[in-house]
């Protein structure tokens, strides 16, 4: 039987995204089923309720193997509803975030990166625990469990070992934080003993964001990991390395449930215009179809946005091209069919 996905739309330029997505998995003939569904800022503020995620789009989840998110807006307000990716991580218990981080050889021809950025999604700041104590103050509460930095732990060394990575580095600022960061900090030095040949090194958040300035090439090879916000910031400014934020894919793991989605956000400004750059969208795509069963179609398409990208001539702008988001699509799509029949 097909594996389901339902894929989210989204806003702003989600929806061409979610097109140029397709466009490609269905090029390559994926079996997977593909339920399009709503979700975002947009039709929140057509239809209102208590959640970006509206019921029957909720429900076409639920039945799914897995989901795919378009890029959404999260409004700033206190009155609106939790961002679609929180709400989903929580919900399903998503507590894996994974960014990989690598370079094309024609946007980046000084520097060479690989690596992997492990996030805990579902606790932290992003619990969205606090409250006003005052006209003029209020306080947010960064939830830290144990079993919530044993799952992020345990998820990063085995990615290590998988892969034959030999270090796994840890961001923490367990100087000031010393029991939130203190019971992250355990948990990492318990997987390590139980992964024995992996070396671990920690940094601290502020530190960490100098080195990937100053010389990220240190972090080759490895995993990176880190609790919920902490890590946020890091892959955004690890992903400021190689080209574009929109070269930057991600899944949310759990144990029973996966969401893939790319990093970037869903830029308004460029809405309807087929301007925007789908590589995240594309892969992320990708990588959800080699969680459903799919390998060879997710290695073709990797391939060919890699060929497509360093030969330069069908890329968007914010890759040093003028192609529209179309037809970057096209021609990843071409290619990787291509690459399936050889």
């Amino acid at each position: 039987m097909a594996k389901k996905a339902a894929v989210l739309k989204g806003d702003g330029t989600g929806p061409e995204l979610v097109d140029a997505m397709m466009h490609v998995l269905k090029s390559c003939n994926t079996q997977c089923e593909l339920i399009l569904c709503e979700a975002g800022s947009e039709q929140w503020e057509k239809y209102g309720g208590d959640t970006y995620i509206p019921d029957k789009t909720a429900k076409i989840m639920e039945e799914s193997d897995a989901c795919y998110k378009g890029p959404t807006t999260t409004i700033p307000r206190p009155d609106a509803p939790r961002s679609v990716a929180v709400s989903t991580r929580q919900k399903f218990q998503l507590y894996c975030n994974i960014r990989p981080i690598k370079t094309y050889d024609r946007l980046s021809p000084n520097k060479k990166l690989d690596f992997v950025c492990f996030r805990e999604a579902t606790e932290g700041l992003y619990a969205g625990i606090e409250f006003k104590i005052s006209d003029d103050s209020a306080i947010a509460i960064r939830k830290t469990t144990r079993n919530g930095c044993q799952r992020i732990a345990n998820a990063a060394f085995a990615w290590a070992k998988k892969y034959n990575l030999k270090k796994v580095f840890a961001i923490t600022k367990r100087n000031i934080l010393k029991e939130t960061d203190g019971i992250f900090w355990k948990e990492i030095e318990r997987a390590a003993k139980e992964n024995s040949g992996i070396e671990v090194e920690e940094y601290y958040i502020d530190n960490m964001t100098q080195q990937l300035v100053k010389n990220p090439e240190r972090f080759n090879n490895s995993v990176l990991v880190s609790t919920n916000l902490f890590m946020d910031i890091i892959s955004e400014c690890a992903s400021g390395n190689i080209g574009s934020i929109g070269n930057v894919y991600s899944a949310n793991i759990g144990d029973s449930y996966a969401m893939f989605e790319p990093a970037h956000g869903s830029a308004p400004k460029y809405k309807g215009m087929n301007k925007v750059n789908p590589t995240a969208s594309i892969l992320s795509g990708a990588w959800m179809v080699e969680y459903l069963g799919e390998p060879d179609i997710r290695n073709a398409i990797f391939l060919a946005t890699e060929q497509v990208i360093n030969e330069g001539k069908y890329v968007t702008y914010d890759l040093g091209g003028s192609a529209k988001t179309s037809e970057m699509a096209n021609a990843i799509a071409k290619l990787a069919k291509e690459k399936l029949r050889r």
